[in-house]
C-alpha cells in the first residue's frame, strides 16, 4: 500500500518533512499537531467509490454515492468512475464492494475469527471480547476503514462511544491542519494508554497508566467534506479497567454531538445516504442509562428489527461469502446513533445476470406487505427459460420514502447506473414516489395480480360476489382498446354499487400504471400477467413464511440459490439436447424450435397452434407499405362462444408487425394473429427482430462481473489487477462448461504463467 503523502503505510507517526513544520503534543485530549503546507494538503485526492456524472442531476453536486440530487437520471449512458480497490491506494470505496487486495498486506491471510483486516472483503466477526480484551460492543460497530462521518464531532464521539462501551479511554494524539487556517484536515485519535511516561513523567509518583498500546484510527477529511477513517488498529496490548474508563476526561466530556436531534427536520430535504462500510451493528447495548433513552426515543421504524444474534447472523454470511465470491456487494445503511437501519446485498452472479436479464424487474415486498417476521425486499427478474431470478435483496427498517430511495439508489448504482426498461411494484404510495424519482424514464407499473387480488379482498362479499370476479376478469383482461375499458369499468361499478369508494376511485386514477390496455407500448418480458389466471409467485415462495426467522432465512438463502441455479442448469441442457415435437405444418414452429428455450418454444407453440382459430384475414386499410388487417378469431369462454376481431398492422418495406393484443411486448414473442398476418403475406421466416436474444438457448450467457471498459491506465497497478483478474474469471467460467474446457484452460493458464515468469526473469 502506498500511503498519504507524509502518512506512515503501516500507521505510524508522521516523519519530519522539508516542508512541513510539525509540532506535536501529547498527553492530553486536546492536544493537536499542526501540518502547514506549501500550497497544497497532505492528503490524497481521493473520491467516492461511485460518481455518476449526468446532465439531468438538478445541481450538478456529488453525494455521499456519489450520485447526484434526487433527479437521478436514468439513462445507461451515464458516466461511472471507479475508484481504486484497494482502500490503501487512492481510495474511492465507500461500497462493500469487494477487493481481493488487502490494504497492507497483499499475502495477508483472511482470518474470520481475526477483529481487523486491512482490506475491503474483510469485516469484523465477533461480538465478544478477545484475548486481548477488545470488545466488539453491540452498540457502535468496531471502526473499519472506509468508515464515513459527517463531521469531526461525529466521528470523535462515535470513537468516545465505542470506546466506552468496550472499556478503554480515548485521547486525540495528533491533529493538523491546511496552513494559515483553523479548520482540521485529519486527526489520530488513540487509547489513552498509548505511548510510555517521558523521563520527566517516569520520576513522579503517578501511577503508571501507559502501556505502549497501539489502539487508534486515523481520520482525513476528504472532498466531500466528510470525515473518513482511513486506518484503524483494534488490538489493545493490556486490561480493560471500565470503572477507571468511565471516570476518564473523554467519557466525562462527552461531546453535544451525541445527543444532537435524532430526527432531521421536516422541512429538510434528506439527500444524502449513509453508505458505510461498517460490521453489521446490533440493536441494543448503549452504554449508560441515558444513552439507554436516547435510543428508547429512536423509533422502533428509524432502525432494522432484529431479534438476539441477528447481527452476527448477517456479519457471519457476509464475511463467509466475500471469501468466496469475488464481486459481492454489501452495503449497510446506518442511523445517527450508529445503529443499523437498512441493508442491501447482491451476489456476483446477479450481478452479471443482471446484464442479460435486466429489461424488467419486478420488486417483490411481499414479506413487508403482509407482515412477515424478516422486512425482505427482493429485486427479481425473469431468465431465458421464464424463470425467475434474483436481483439482489433488501432488509428494511421501514416503508418510508427515504428507506426507498436509500435502497434504489444503491441498486442502481451495484448495477453500474444502469436502469431497466421496465419496473414493477406493488401499490406502496412511498415506493411508487422513489421509483419516479430514482428510474424518472422506465416504465414503472403495478403488479396487475396484487390489485385484482386487492379489489376481490375489498369487494369480494358484494352480492353476486362471483359474477363480480367475472366481470372484473373481462373487464381488465378482455379490453383491447382504451374506451372499451373505460366503458366497461364504469358499467361495473355502476351494477355492483361500488362508485362512492374512495379506494377504488384512487385505484382508477393510476389505471394507466396497471391495467394492460394502457401498457401495449412496455416491454414486460412475460412479468405482467396480462391474461386472467396467471398469478405472480414471490421468489421465495414456498421457502418463506410469515413466522420464518432471519437465522433460518440465511440458512435456507443459499440453498434456495443453488437450487435455481441447478434449476437453469438442468433446463440449459435438457433444450440443447431435447428436441420437442412437432403439432402443425407451419413454416414457424421447427425454426424457433431450434432457437428457443425449451420452455418458452411451449408457450410459443400454443400461439402457433392457435392460429387454426383464427377464421378469417382482411384489408381494412393501406397506407403506402404499411397495411391494416383485420383478423377474427373464434374464441370458447367458458360455454360461451364468441368472435373477437385484432387489429394486426404489417409494414412489407420493414417486414414488421404489431397486433392490437401486443402480446410480443407482453411476453416477448409473437402471437396468433401475428403469424397469421405474416402467413397470410407469404413470410415463411419470422422477421429476425422478432426472435429475442433473451429467449435463445443458442446465446452463450457467462455469469462473471461486468468488463466495463477496456482503456486501461497502464500506469496504475489497481487496473491492471482489476483488469486481468476480470479477465481470468472468464476463463475460469468457460473452463467450467466441460471437461474439455477445463483441460484447455488449465493448460492456457500454466503456459501464461510461465511466460509472465519469463518476463520478470529479465527484469531480475
Amino acid at each position: 500500500m502506498t500511503g498519504d503523502r507524509g502518512f506512515s503505510p503501516i500507521g505510524g507517526d508522521l516523519p519530519p518533512s522539508p516542508d512541513l513544520d510539525i509540532t506535536i503534543s501529547e498527553g492530553s485530549e486536546d492536544s493537536e499537531q499542526l501540518f502547514e503546507e506549501e500550497g497544497s494538503e497532505h492528503e490524497i485526492d481521493s473520491e467516492q467509490m461511485f460518481a455518476i456524472e449526468s446532465n439531468d442531476f438538478e445541481d450538478g453536486s456529488e453525494q455521499v454515492l456519489g450520485i447526484a440530487s434526487n433527479d437521478l437520471c436514468s439513462d445507461s449512458e451515464q458516466v461511472l468512475e471507479f475508484g481504486s480497490n484497494d482502500e490503501g491506494n487512492n481510495s474511492k470505496q465507500v461500497f462493500g464492494i469487494e477487493s481481493n487486495k488487502h490494504e497492507n498486506n497483499s499475502d495477508q491471510v483472511l482470518e474470520i475469527d481475526s477483529h481487523y483486516h486491512g482490506s475491503s472483503r474483510t469485516c469484523v466477526t465477533t461480538n465478544v471480547c478477545d484475548h486481548n480484551g477488545v470488545s466488539q460492543g453491540k452498540g457502535y460497530p468496531p471502526p473499519v476503514v472506509g468508515m464515513e462521518f459527517e463531521s469531526y464531532d461525529d466521528a470523535y464521539n462515535y470513537y468516545n462511544c465505542y470506546a466506552k462501551e468496550s472499556g478503554f479511554a480515548i485521547r486525540v494524539k495528533s491533529s493538523w491542519t491546511k496552513r494559515n487556517s483553523k479548520e482540521k484536515r485529519g486527526a489520530v485519535l488513540c487509547c489513552n494508554c498509548e505511548g510510555f511516561k517521558t523521563i520527566k513523567e517516569a520520576s513522579s509518583r503517578r501511577k503508571e497508566t501507559r502501556t505502549g498500546c497501539l489502539a487508534m484510527i486515523r481520520l482525513r477529511l476528504v472532498e466531500s467534506n466528510r470525515w473518513r477513517v482511513d486506518e484503524a488498529k483494534l488490538e489493545h496490548n493490556h486490561s480493560f479497567d471500565p470503572e477507571r474508563a468511565q471516570n476518564s476526561k473523554s467519557h466525562k466530556k462527552m461531546d453535544a454531538g451525541v445527543k444532537r436531534k435524532l430526527e432531521p427536520p421536516p422541512d429538510v430535504e434528506v439527500r444524502t445516504i449513509k453508505l458505510y462500510r461498517t460490521p453489521v451493528v446490533d440493536i441494543v447495548g448503549y452504554g449508560s442509562s441515558s444513552e439507554k433513552e436516547m435510543s428508547n426515543h429512536v423509533g422502533q421504524s428509524r432502525r432494522l428489527k432484529l431479534n438476539n444474534g441477528d447481527a452476527q447472523v448477517i456479519n457471519n454470511y457476509f464475511c463467509r461469502v466475500q471469501l468466496t465470491n469475488p464481486n459481492f456487494f454489501y452495503v449497510m445503511d446506518l442511523n445517527d446513533d450508529g445503529l443499523l437501519r437498512n441493508v442491501f446485498w447482491i451476489d456476483s452472479r446477479s450481478r452479471a445476470a443482471y446484464g442479460y436479464f435486466g429489461d424488467v424487474v419486478a420488486l417483490d415486498t411481499t414479506c413487508l406487505s403482509n407482515q412477515f417476521e424478516i422486512p425482505l425486499l427482493s429485486f427479481v427478474g425473469v431468465n431465458h427459460h421464464g424463470q425467475s431470478i434474483l436481483l439482489g435483496c433488501g432488509l428494511l427498517a421501514d416503508e418510508t420514502l427515504e428507506t426507498y430511495i436509500w435502497l434504489l439508489r444503491a441498486w442502481l448504482t451495484c448495477m453500474l447506473g444502469r436502469p431497466p426498461q421496465t419496473i414493477i411494484t406493488d401499490q406502496c404510495k412511498a415506493l411508487q414516489t422513489a421509483v419516479a424519482e430514482i428510474f424518472p424514464r422506465a416504465h414503472h407499473r403495478l403488479c396487475l395480480s396484487n390489485v385484482i387480488q386487492s379489489i376481490l379482498r375489498d369487494f369480494g362479499e358484494v352480492e353476486e360476489s362471483e359474477v363480480f370476479r367475472t366481470v372484473l376478469s373481462r373487464t381488465v383482461h378482455n379490453c383491447i382498446k382504451v374506451d372499451e375499458f373505460e366503458v366497461a369499468w364504469e358499467n361495473m361499478i355502476q351494477r355492483f354499487g361500488i362508485r362512492d369508494h374512495e379506494w377504488l376511485r384512487t385505484l382508477y386514477e393510476d389505471r394507466e400504471q396497471w391495467a394492460p390496455v394502457y401498457s401495449k407500448d412496455t416491454f414486460f418480458a412475460g412479468m405482467f400477467t396480462s391474461q386472467p389466471g396467471e398469478i405472480t409467485s414471490p421468489f421465495f415462495d414456498g421457502y418463506v413464511h410469515k413466522q420464518t426467522t432471519l437465522k433460518e432465512f440465511f440458512d435456507m438463502y443459499e440453498l434456495v440459490l443453488q437450487k435455481k441455479y441447478q434449476k437453469e442448469s438442468l433446463d440449459d441442457f435438457e433444450s440443447k439436447e431435447s428436441r420437442p415435437m412437432l403439432k402443425t405444418s407451419c413454416p414457424y414452429e421447427l425454426p424457433l424450435s431450434e432457437m428457443y428455450t425449451k420452455e418458452i418454444f411451449l408457450k410459443f407453440q400454443e400461439e402457433v397452434e392457435m392460429m387454426a382459430s383464427c377464421l378469417s384475414v382482411t384489408q381494412i386499410h393501406a397506407n403506402g407499405p404499411i397495411i391494416t388487417y383485420m383478423v377474427k378469431e373464434q374464441e370458447e369462454d367458458g360455454d360461451l362462444r364468441g368472435i373477437r376481431n385484432f387489429e394486426v398492422m404489417y409494414d412489407k418495406a420493414g417486414v414488421e408487425v404489431r397486433c392490437i393484443c401486443s402480446c410480443f411486448n407482453f411476453k416477448g414473442y409473437l402471437c396468433r394473429h401475428a403469424l397469421r398476418v405474416l402467413n397470410y403475406n407469404d413470410v415463411d421466416e419470422i422477421p429476425i427482430q422478432y426472435v429475442l436474444s433473451r429467449w435463445r438457448k443458442d446465446f452463450k450467457r457467462m455469469y462473471v462481473p461486468d468488463l466495463g471498459s477496456n482503456s486501461i491506465d497502464i500506469t496504475n497497478p489497481v487496473q491492471w489487477f482489476d483488469h486481468l483478474y476480470k479477465r481470468a474469471l472468464q476463463v475460469v467460467e468457460e473452463g467450467m462448461t466441460s471437461q474439455d474446457h477445463y483441460m484447455v484452460a488449465w493448460q492456457a493458464f500454466k503456459e501464461s504463467l510461465n511466460k509472465v515468469r519469463l518476463v520478470t526473469d529479465k527484469h531480475v
